[in-house]
């Protein structure tokens, strides 16, 4: 069974909480993070990705990034910027994108579940970019930025502290540059909070939605203190990590979409005939061609816009080679275009569903020379893959909207 307990931790004072919240420290590279700094003085961003306090010789994972990011987390509470909590309590997040509304409990899950498999990933992780986020946490002494998690649905106490506490003044109501709206209400009744986690604990398993990476450097940082600290009693706040979780009902996934480099020396033409072998292709010329339903997929190649339906025999009954991204990873990326690992590969990229079909087009017309348009993978396909114990290819889902980092922060003393 799930555990999400309350923490008394760091947040913005009410003033400051628009201007501090930050997308994840990972949606961005170097140059975006520093203009985006730039843009806004508070942004979360200057800790979470400290490294914009340097010129570009000093590395993103140089020693003095890390301390720089704790002194600038210091300072901000000192300023005022951050409040600390008096005793611990959970919160509720409400995101609102486009006129859809969802709503997470914050908290803090359980290391040990990770470790019990009762918190499921569904992603490999990679060791560098878990070591860079250990080290920062560690410098820190605080976990700066939530993981997304997911159930698959809220029984009825939980529904119920969800309606009252938004009976509340929330302690933040803004609408972030991007449209996307975020109120946060506090959950301190001692009747709410047991409801919460009594709520949880007859939930049998939560799933990392996005977050992998911050997940397993919680982990790993909670068990270089469990080998420096053998008595541990594991009520210590390190044995727990930062996380929001929705019910799966209220989550919007939209596509993860692929454009690559070249045809590995194949022709437009030779690339279509070896396409037909496995996909039914229908052309569609400027139309753009959003994908309707699971084994759909749009190419974008040579100008032209191409419908591709998967032939039958193709299709998996799999959990994980019956997705779509895995479909065209095995079929064709590997087979017909020569790439093989998409982790590293160089000759293709991922362009999230966000930025909508006309980013394919134009990547396309600069610096790629195809483009695949997918059907978003679906909450119930992650799940049946994290039931099964097995992991997804990698870029398989995308979730929007996305949680902000800098609106609670965990302390772990």
């Amino acid at each position: 069974m799930a555990t999400i307990r309350p923490f008394a931790g760091l947040r913005p004072a009410p003033a400051a909480a628009a201007h501090v919240a930050a997308l994840p420290y990972d949606v961005y590279n170097r140059a975006e993070a520093l203009s985006e700094v730039r843009r806004e003085k508070l942004s979360f961003l200057k800790i979470d990705r400290a490294e914009v306090n340097f010129g570009p010789e000093v590395s993103a994972y140089d020693s003095r990034v890390y301390e720089k990011a704790a002194a600038l987390l210091r300072e901000a509470e000192q300023e005022g910027i951050f409040i600390r909590e008096k005793e611990p309590c959970l919160y509720l997040y409400e995101l609102t994108m486009e006129g859809r509304r969802q709503t997470g409990i914050v908290g803090c899950a359980a290391v040990e579940d990770y470790i019990n498999g009762v918190v499921k990933k569904h992603e490999n992780t990679r060791a560098d970019k878990e070591e860079d986020r250990v080290r920062h946490v560690e410098a820190c002494g605080a976990q700066t930025g939530p993981i997304f998690l997911a159930c698959r649905s809220f029984g009825e106490a939980l529904r119920a502290v969800l309606t009252e506490a938004k009976q509340e003044t929330p302690l933040y109501d803004f609408v972030s540059p991007d449209g996307i709206g975020h109120r946060i209400f506090k959950i301190a009744k001692s009747e709410w909070i047991q409801a919460v986690t009594e709520g949880f604990a007859a939930i049998p398993a939560l799933y990392i939605a996005d977050g992998h990476h911050r997940a397993a450097s919680a982990v790993r940082a909670a068990l270089r203190r469990r080998k420096a600290c053998p008595d541990y009693t594991g009520d210590e706040e390190w044995n727990y990590f930062l996380s929001v979780v929705f019910c799966a009902e209220e989550l919007r996934i939209l596509p993860y979409n692929r454009v690559v480099g070249d045809l590995n020396g194949l022709t437009p033409g030779e690339f279509l005939d070896w396409l037909n072998e496995k996909c039914q292709i229908t052309g569609c010329g400027e139309k753009e061609v959003h994908p309707q339903a699971k084994g759909e997929m749009g190419l974008y190649l040579s100008g032209s816009w191409y419908h591709l339906a998967v032939r039958p025999e193709y299709l998996s009954a799999d959990p994980v080679e019956g997705l779509d991204v895995a479909f065209l990873q095995r079929e064709i990326l590997t087979p017909y275009l020569g790439i093989g690992d998409p982790r590293t590969d160089s000759r293709i990229d991922f362009v999230g569903g966000i930025r909508g079909l006309s980013e394919l087009k134009r990547r396309c017309e600069t610096d790629m020379a195809a483009a695949f348009a997918m059907y978003p993978t679906d909450i119930e396909e992650l799940f049946a893959v994290a039931d099964a114990g097995r992991l997804m290819p990698p870029k398989s889902t995308w979730f929007e909207p996305k949680l902000r980092s800098g609106l609670f922060i965990h302390r772990m003393e």
